[in-house]
């Protein structure tokens, strides 16, 4: 029996993936906001603004989450139709 996967179709872990994207743009723009009034000489941006910041890190986190469990899968798939060894 093969497996076959479409182009199209989600695998286990994808979703976790484009969510840890997702949370990472926002967390990367935040940095990059709270960042530019040292540049621009402006008052700094309240406390919330930095902890928003650490979204980058978050999204880091679960797009790794994500990968380790793609391969989880594929590792689990690969096991279950390679031949098993003939006992001896």
């Amino acid at each position: 029996m093969t497996h076959e996967t479409q182009a199209n179709s989600a695998g286990p872990g994808d979703g976790l993936v484009r969510a840890g994207a997702i949370v990472f743009i926002i967390g990367a723009v935040a940095t990059l906001v709270t960042v530019a009034p040292l540049f621009l000489g402006t008052e700094p941006f309240p406390t919330a603004a930095y902890l928003v910041s650490m979204l980058m890190g978050v999204g880091f986190l679960i797009a790794g989450t994500g990968v380790l469990r793609s391969i989880a899968v594929q590792r689990r798939q690969a096991r279950s139709s390679a031949p098993s060894a003939p006992a001896a």
